[in-house]
């Protein structure tokens, strides 16, 4: 018979730094996505406002998709944001139990629509050349 207490894994510091560290680059990733949707939003009305004092009315080609573009970009940044500290939390979950399971999905969604952001920036830009 074995009397002896069932030895308890130590926590390993360096996969939770791990952890915060992915957490701070998909909150880089979303701040830089959500900084983008700003300035593609106040360009379009820098262009609008500037076309207006040069020449008294506004010249712009097509209908002018740019605010809605812009406000899709910040939406998608901040809900990355979100995303991430589910994420990063899930994962801490798992690190401390020690049943960490790595998982895609999140990277796989997100890319998806990275991809299709940027299919539809494409389609839009396209006849402006």
């Amino acid at each position: 018979m074995n009397n002896e207490k069932p030895v308890k894994p130590t926590l390993n510091p360096s996969d939770h730094l791990a952890n915060e560290r992915t957490f701070l680059a998909w909150i880089r990733t979303s701040i830089a996505l959500m900084a983008f949707g700003f300035v593609v939003v106040k360009f379009a009305l820098f262009i609008k406002q500037i076309s207006i004092v040069l020449a008294g009315k506004v010249i712009l080609p097509g209908k002018g998709y740019s605010a809605t573009i812009g406000i899709f970009f910040v939406a998608i940044g901040a809900l990355m944001a979100l995303l991430a500290y589910f994420r990063y939390k899930h994962t801490e979950k798992q690190l401390t139990e020690h049943t960490y399971q790595p998982s895609f999905m999140l990277s796989l969604v997100l890319t998806l629509a990275i991809i299709i952001m940027s299919g539809l920036l494409i389609y839009y830009l396209l006849p402006s050349i």
